[in-house]
């Protein structure tokens, strides 16, 4: 019944919350399918797995993407990984901004970065897309370059004109073998994210 009535009017609204203040948005950027699993591109939708399983919850397909939700510190949290592939990201950043009425303060975008060393992490509130298309998307859609972002290094070990390869190849044993740590720490910021705000977690984690 509940898939009948989605059908006709469209998806819910996922959070119960009705304060828009402490409503918020992860979204992991990735591309869908098994061939794209492991891949350093998909980066946004590993860490929102890796959250996905400290927090107990799970992703069901919807509208636009795959999302769940969870809790943290009387703030409600959705997480999205788009299933519009990556360079169509925004449409569903769009769409469950919308959907949610979530503030663009309280939007957390996770990304790949190849101008950072593998595991380093940065948190901004503005700027480029860097070349990245899904955040080219991202802003497009938003029509603002001011919109928080998590980038995630991998590095840049690729020759001239190797640069797709590189981000859609797998993760190396070196790579493997560190992630776990990396993982937490990209989960602990979303969650400080959420509680303590941008600037506090860019103090706090920017560089670790």
């Amino acid at each position: 019944m509940f898939n009948f009535i989605q059908k006709l009017f469209g998806s819910p609204s996922l959070l119960e919350e009705t304060d828009s203040m402490k409503k918020f948005l992860i979204v992991g950027l990735g591309n869908i399918g098994s061939d794209y699993d492991e891949t350093r591109h998909n980066i946004g939708f590993k860490i929102l797995d890796f959250l996905a399983e400290q927090e107990a919850f799970t992703f069901e397909s919807a509208k636009l993407g795959s999302v769940g939700t969870f809790k943290h510190k009387g703030k409600s949290v959705l997480c999205l990984k788009p299933s519009t592939y990556m360079n169509l990201s925004g449409k569903a950043v769009k769409y469950w901004m919308d959907q949610e009425n979530i503030p663009m303060d309280n939007l957390l975008i996770i990304t790949d970065d190849i101008n950072l060393p593998f595991g380093t992490i940065r948190l901004k509130t503005k700027g480029s897309d860097g070349g990245h298309n899904g955040l080219k998307d991202v802003q497009n859609m938003l029509q603002t370059t001011h919109y928080n972002r998590f980038r995630f290094g991998v590095g840049a070990d690729f020759g001239k004109g190797r640069q797709v390869d590189y981000v859609l190849g797998k993760w190396n044993a070196e790579e493997t073998k560190a992630m776990t740590d990396r993982l937490i720490v990209a989960a602990d910021l979303v969650r400080s994210f959420v509680f303590a705000g941008v600037k506090n977690t860019m103090n706090q984690f920017n560089g670790k």
